[in-house]
């Protein structure tokens, strides 16, 4: 059964968590598109209040009452079978999509389909691209899993002939698209809930490869060896990115770091591309943007729109995000949730001219931190001072019997917080002026910091 034909103007779409991270942003556009748009979600919100104004019926918890005369249902990945509204639909014989399936679909109505994927630097690397395709004044449609301030949102819908798409790995999402230029910043061991090991990641980031048509293009990370396991005996060309390896088609030369930033020259096939002074520090998004800039190069784009949309990004929201000063401390939040990305966040910070690093971890679900138990324990032992949280859920339970106590007694010196509100009163207890004060993960740590801030006001 084909998405397509069914997303067409006058046929009516009930969107099952409509306001959901990509769930408005692809009502939006489907009502755009003259589908009429109607849809269910668990929440008020401000996501829902906007679709309201725009004439799209959104009704506040679940129902099989809801879908009225809809012709199709589209569905997140957090409503099962068992929803009322989707087994309702199966029971009158409606047919329901995934979101991914409808994004996908969406994309063949543009020229060019940008698709970010990676194990982590999605994000970011999406953002840069929007920075330099807005600079270059190409009218983009966007699509980003985080809230960009140029956007004031985490998309946007435009006349171009474009679409960005940060592509996501999890339950194989992204091999629901179709890229015609796909990047691949690093593939590592994660989502081992769906996942069965690196191999199967291996496999999905292979397969999403290989959907990019003859005319199109893979853009991946020659520095990543899960990258290059990745395409080995890959059929077609590959657009390489290193950070100094000049026999790549893209990487950085002359780096000069100041105040822990970096500006560098993007050189491709042997010349400068664009010159770029970056606002966000870290080698890792040197990389990410030598991967804005290859696809950026690809599809065209002038070297000065790259210097110019790099030179207005100041990163994406929960991304080494500033979220104020506490007695002389200065507050971040990130979202790092990966060994992998604790590596390059805090590596990054130590480069920054603070006194001490104080970081507040909240791992994100019991599988990623069993599996990654060791490589967490590790990264955990870079700040001066460790303080963890409980085990973000998600969408698990608990049946490993694990805890962040367990990381707790593995790392010198680190303090174990049952609640988030024993994480705000730790960091009070032990900030100083001069620290920084880092609160990461993907879950609901963040608000230990703003509840901090808040103190004081």
């Amino acid at each position: 059964m084909d998405i397509s034909s069914y997303l067409v103007p006058g046929k009516r779409a009930h969107l099952a968590g409509i306001g959901g991270v990509s769930m408005s942003p692809l009502a939006e556009v489907l009502h755009g598109m003259g589908v009429i748009v109607q849809g269910s979600d668990i929440n008020e919100s401000p996501a829902v209040e906007h679709l309201r104004s725009l004439g799209i019926s959104v009704a506040v918890g679940h129902a099989a009452d809801h879908l009225g005369e809809c012709d199709l249902v589209i569905r997140t990945a957090a409503i099962h079978d068992d929803n009322p509204e989707i087994s309702g639909a199966i029971t009158r014989g409606i047919p329901v999509f995934e979101r991914a399936q409808a994004w996908g679909a969406i994309m063949k109505g543009y020229r060019n389909a940008l698709c970010i994927s990676g194990t982590h630097g999605k994000t970011t690397t999406t953002s840069m691209a929007t920075h330099i395709f807005m600079a270059a004044q190409k009218d983009p449609t966007v699509m980003i899993g985080g809230t960009l301030e140029l956007l004031h949102a985490g998309y946007r819908v435009g006349k171009g002939d474009t679409i960005i798409a940060e592509s996501c790995e999890y339950c194989n999402s992204f091999l629901s698209f179709f890229p015609t230029v796909a990047v691949i910043l690093n593939v590592e061991a994660d989502h081992l809930d769906f996942f069965k090991d690196l191999a199967d990641v291996e496999r999905s980031f292979r397969a999403f490869a290989e959907l990019v048509p003859e005319r199109g293009f893979v853009v991946a990370n020659r520095d990543d060896s899960g990258a290059r396991e990745t395409l080995a005996g890959y059929a077609r060309p590959v657009f390489w990115f290193s950070l100094s390896g000049e026999d790549a088609d893209c990487h950085a030369a002359n780096v000069v770091w100041t105040d822990g930033l970096p500006e560098f020259d993007i050189v491709i096939r042997g010349a400068v591309y664009a010159h770029v002074a970056l606002k966000v520090g870290g080698e890792h998004n040197i990389m990410n943007a030598l991967a804005a800039a290859s696809g950026a190069y690809l599809l065209g784009l002038p070297g000065d729109a790259v210097a110019q949309g790099l030179a207005g990004f100041h990163g994406a929201g929960r991304r080494f995000e500033k979220k104020g000063e506490y007695r002389g401390a200065t507050v971040y939040d990130d979202y790092a949730h990966h060994p992998g990305e604790l590596h390059a966040l805090l590596t990054m910070a130590k480069k920054l001219p603070y006194r001490r690093i104080v970081c507040a971890f909240q791992p994100h679900t019991y599988t990623r931190t069993h599996a990654l138990f060791r490589e967490f324990v590790e990264e955990l032992k870079l700040p001066d001072v460790t303080i963890l949280a409980e085990i973000y859920a998600a969408r698990e339970q608990n049946d490993l019997g694990i805890s962040s106590n367990d990381l707790a007694r593995e790392i010198p010196g680190a303090i174990y917080c049952p609640t988030l509100s024993k994480v705000t009163e730790t960091l009070r207890a032990v900030a100083q002026p001069g620290d920084l004060i880092l609160t990461v993960g993907a879950g609901d740590i963040y608000k230990a910091g703003e509840a901090l801030l808040k103190e004081q006001g």
